[in-house]
């Protein structure tokens, strides 16, 4: 009894450890987004003594705020959905084919994810440049394209692995019966197994779309100014003159919304999906 109490006291103590840890820089975001510049960059309240909503209606003019937006939204939800169908495909014939180098494949996909995404920085940006200098124009580099294809590298291994373990929960004997009712593999796949594995899809949906609206570092090495994504486009708050930190609270706190409100609509799904591919 003394042992549980004791416990309990501790994952108390560990829990608010972790809620303030998490909290307490939120609060100050979202304090210092409704402070005038003056105030933030001053002596530090916990409280603004000049609110003003006034930062969030600079932050579309001070940057080109809403063309970022669209290239992240642009590129975000094009790569999550080229993901999600490769995905589809992949796992559904990792799960339920036995092929030559079924397992050469399914080691290799897992074994990209020891590697620091840093180490294929230097190869993409070689393999986009000459692929432009062999078409004679810009097609990869510096293009939403190329960044399109670049998250497509990082999020696909991971999706195909839970994806395929998703799918191998999924009783065989569904894709049977459709088989009986006349279905081909695609029909089965389509009308009978992606119905049951909605969980699954919508996991590796939000796995994909998450993996690119906060990447940073390629995005600062393939793209311009007219392709910059959010990542990039909120460092154009600090100029050589000074750093607009309340629109910089304030810009971060709205392009979190899209990834918030996306996380908290699909969250069971999401909480589903990951844990079913874990127990597998």
């Amino acid at each position: 009894m003394h042992e549980g109490v004791s416990f309990r006291i501790f994952r108390w103590v560990v829990v608010t450890f972790l809620a303030v840890f998490t909290l307490v820089p939120f609060y100050v975001m979202v304090t210092s987004s409704l402070k005038p510049l003056g105030d933030v960059q001053g002596d530090f309240h916990w409280w603004p003594t000049h609110a003003t909503v006034r930062p969030f209606v600079d932050i579309w003019s001070t940057v080109p705020l809403a063309h970022y937006f669209a290239n992240s939204l642009i590129v975000c939800v094009l790569s999550t959905i080229f993901s999600v169908i490769v995905a589809i495909f992949a796992a559904y014939a990792v799960s339920r084919y036995r092929f030559r180098g079924r397992n050469v494949f399914t080691g290799t996909v897992l074994s990209t994810q020891m590697f620091p995404g840093i180490l294929f920085l230097l190869p993409l940006f070689l393999i986009f440049v000459n692929i432009d200098k062999g078409l004679g124009f810009t097609a990869l580099y510096q293009t939403r394209l190329g960044l399109i294809i670049t998250y497509l590298t990082f999020s696909l291994p991971f999706s195909i692995w839970m994806l395929a373990s998703y799918l191998e929960g999924i009783p065989r004997d569904l894709d049977e019966s459709a088989r009986v009712d006349g279905a081909n593999a695609m029909g089965a796949l389509f009308r009978v197994v992606l119905p049951a594995a909605r969980p699954g899809v919508i996991a590796v949906a939000v796995y994909a779309f998450m993996t690119s609206w906060g990447e940073i570092l390629f995005a600062s090495q393939m793209t311009n100014d007219s392709t910059k994504t959010l990542s990039i486009g909120l460092q154009n708050y600090a100029t050589a003159i000074n750093v607009y930190w309340n629109q910089v609270m304030a810009a971060s706190l709205v392009v979190s919304v899209p990834v918030v409100v996306g996380f908290l609509l699909l969250q069971r799904y999401l909480v589903t999906g990951l844990t079913s591919g874990a127990v597998k």
